[in-house]
């Protein structure tokens, strides 16, 4: 039990961290608040609106990730380096990804629900 509280408090410090830090998740923590009451409106079924929701909140985790790639380069070396940089493009890019899918999992449920499909 003491290992599960120590748990929650270690994902409460990275959230807490992570509002306060980076613009992008406040702006994605934006977007999953949207995304409860939108799914509501946009899913043709349950399923659908549970998936819409988790596509947002699997974009949130991998800008948790990305973050935590970032905040570990900057702590190995202020100066530039070209392989750092590359592995912080890469972080970034999977947060692309992750963005692209969410958007068209949502396009994908538009067109459903309007029966363009």
């Amino acid at each position: 039990m003491l290992r599960f509280w120590r748990a929650t408090i270690n994902t409460r410090n990275g959230l807490v961290f992570a509002i306060r830090s980076e613009r992008a998740f406040r702006e994605e923590l934006i977007a999953l608040a949207l995304a409860f009451p939108l799914a509501w409106l946009v899913g043709a079924t349950s399923m659908r609106r549970v998936e819409l929701i988790a596509v947002v909140a699997m974009v949130l985790m991998v800008e948790l990730l990305n973050t935590a790639i970032e905040k570990l380069a900057d702590r190995l070396t202020t100066e530039h380096d070209q392989q750092i940089g590359r592995v912080k493009d890469m972080g970034s890019a999977a947060v692309g990804v992750a963005l692209v899918m969410a958007g068209a999992f949502w396009i994908f449920a538009i067109a459903e629900r309007i029966g363009l499909i």
